[in-house]
């Protein structure tokens, strides 16, 4: 049942005292609801494990801030599986602590979002929710600014590598897997990832030796999604060497950072994970150790666009890769503002969400030139929202 409520917040209650600097107030912010189903169900090494269930949908939480001199910022975050009610929640608890302040002061306000929410942690659901405020003030800078979001940050380039994901799933057997990688190539992706971490590694193995063959040298990389532990990752990953892979996605778990680096220095195939931790905090310990090759961290996750650039600049002292998980629409913009090598994740499924397209050809995906992230939302992700709240001053 569709559920909207507007209320009323104190809107200085709490704000900057206003000073010769201030150009705006936030008068309004508008969180909501919505589940975008797929078209099937999917399955990757975590279901085949049976640690999880199919996934038949995603949760997504949308932010909408508006300021008294008529600017709007939308930000987004997701859940899968379980999760985007209390993404939801947590927003509406918080949200009244924006009214009435200057939205162009960032990383203030993420710090007193979280200190807001701080019995609940400063990571996992608490900073997922605070994620879709940051990355809506972030359009609304960028968009006050006329520039597209990576231009506003600092553009090293203006088109990332991009790849594709959403074909190469468990749940799809290897015929069909083979039919979407020759799609993908056709349509200009630059890389072509598929899952692994099966049960039965040698199936694993079979798979992956099938879509080598068919793609020849185009770049591939391979997802275990944490279902290895250390011996089998460490024979499993010697024995993918010879694939010349672009790299080893999530081989263990994601906490394991000491694992990973011994994986990472004793494979010439690059290691990559990052995905699933939900701090700039958890991602320092994976870039102390060197644990990867490849540093992939999702804005949405780790709490928005302030704290991802945090990571960035850690990433940077290494010289790592970065690779960002999910949400290509605001990831392409983060990309493209790092110095080192960098790919993004092509996913289709998001694509309904919004009335915004994004440009793909030889291999690249190019940042928008559209201001902010260039994203708005679309009737159709309006007809899945199945709750809203309004807050203003």
């Amino acid at each position: 049942m569709f559920e909207q409520r507007v209320i009323s917040a104190n809107p200085m209650q709490g704000s900057l005292a206003a000073g010769v600097a201030t150009l705006d107030r936030i008068s309004k912010v508008t969180v909501s609801l919505a589940f975008l189903p797929l078209k099937r169900p999917i399955s990757d090494a975590k279901v085949l494990t049976g640690r999880q269930k199919p996934l038949t949908e995603v949760a997504f939480l949308f932010a909408e801030i508006e300021s008294e001199g008529g600017l709007h910022g939308l930000g987004v975050s997701y859940s899968k599986r379980a999760g985007g009610p209390g993404l939801y929640a947590h927003a509406k608890e918080i949200a009244g602590n924006l009214i009435g302040e200057d939205p162009s002061d960032i990383a203030r306000l993420w710090t007193k979002l979280v200190w807001a929410g701080a019995s609940v942690g400063r990571s996992g659901l608490a900073t997922q929710a605070m994620a879709a405020f940051d990355i809506a003030l972030w359009d609304m800078k960028a968009k006050r600014a006329g520039l597209p979001l990576a231009k506003l940050i600092g553009a090293h380039k203006d088109s990332v590598r991009c790849y594709n994901t959403s074909g190469g799933f468990l749940s799809s057997p290897i015929e069909e897997v083979l039919e979407n990688c020759q799609a993908s190539m056709g349509s200009g992706i630059g890389g072509i990832k598929i899952k692994v971490g099966q049960p039965d590694p040698m199936e694993d193995l079979r798979r992956v030796e099938a879509v080598r063959g068919l793609l020849g040298d185009f770049p591939l990389m391979v997802d275990a999604n944490q279902q290895w532990d250390r011996p089998t990752a460490f024979r499993i990953g010697r024995i993918l060497e010879q694939f010349n892979l672009v790299w080893i996605e999530e081989p263990l778990d994601a906490y394991d950072a000491e694992g990973h680096a011994k994986l990472a220095a004793m494979l010439d195939t690059p290691v990559a994970s990052g995905e699933m931790l939900s701090s700039a905090g958890e991602h320092l310990e994976l870039i102390r150790l060197d644990a990867v090759d490849f540093i992939q961290p999702d804005a949405p996750r780790v709490g928005g666009i302030t704290q991802f650039l945090k990571i960035m600049t850690m990433a940077e002292q290494k010289h790592m890769k970065l690779a960002p998980h999910f949400f290509m629409e605001l990831h392409v913009h983060l990309a493209a503002a790092y110095p080192h090598d960098s790919w993004v994740e092509h996913f289709d499924w998001l694509e309904p969400l919004f009335n915004e397209r994004l440009d793909i050809a030889d291999g690249r995906m190019a940042v928008p030139a559209r201001p902010g992230i260039g994203i708005s939302l679309s009737d159709q992700a309006r007809a899945w929202t199945v709750a809203t709240e309004a807050i203003a001053g």
